[in-house]
């Protein structure tokens, strides 16, 4: 997948790996492992790793080339992230029965998580991480790209932390095309990414 720093309005998006893994780590922790200590380990979950401790998990499958994420960095530190990757990595996803019966063609990557410092909260900075997950996919080959943001019914605001995924008009205003509907209140959205032209 994507190995090289993208520089993304302003902010420089740096992959997931073991040499970034401090800047992830430092921004989980900062809020308590997020999403009640998950380590953005939800979508990776398969029955054999249940009984796995998040962190432990995640920085063992960051090791082995098995979580990818776009960090955004500011100022020297990592303050959001996009988790992506292929199906066969991030399998566990939410209202999954739904999803294989809507099934046409199995994306290539998905975008699953989000996550926004809440000191950048509100400032664009969850679009910015989806811009660099593409450009890291576009570097990787690209392909079709799904993700599976809130549908909101219009003038609902929820709490940003609530929105692990962020919303369908932001992914509209990113270029992906909306597909269906997925579970109560979540959508299906694709992208088609190019491979990044070569150097």
């Amino acid at each position: 997948m994507g190995e090289t720093d993208v520089d993304v309005a302003g902010y420089r998006v740096e992959p997931l790996g073991p040499s970034t893994w401090d800047l992830f780590a430092a921004l989980a922790e900062k809020h308590n492992g997020v999403w009640g200590g998950c380590w953005c380990t939800w979508f990776h979950r398969t029955p054999e790793l249940a009984g796995v401790e998040s962190r432990e998990l995640k920085q063992t499958l960051v090791a082995e080339g098995r979580a990818h994420a776009a960090l955004v960095v500011r100022d020297g530190a990592a303050i959001a992230w996009a988790e992506y990757g292929p199906v066969e990595e991030l399998p566990n996803i939410h209202h999954r029965k739904q999803w294989e019966a809507g099934l046409v063609q199995t994306p290539d990557y998905r975008i699953t998580c989000l996550f926004v410092d809440r000191d950048h909260r509100r400032r664009g900075v969850a679009a910015v991480a989806v811009r660099g997950a593409l450009a890291l996919i576009a570097d990787a080959g690209g392909g079709r790209v799904e993700s599976y943001p809130h549908d909101l019914a219009p003038g609902a605001k929820p709490s940003s932390s609530f929105l692990y995924n962020a919303t369908r008009t932001m992914y509209e205003r990113l270029g992906f095309t909306y597909e269906r509907p997925k579970g109560k209140g979540n959508c299906v959205m694709t992208t088609v990414v190019a491979p990044a032209a070569a150097p």
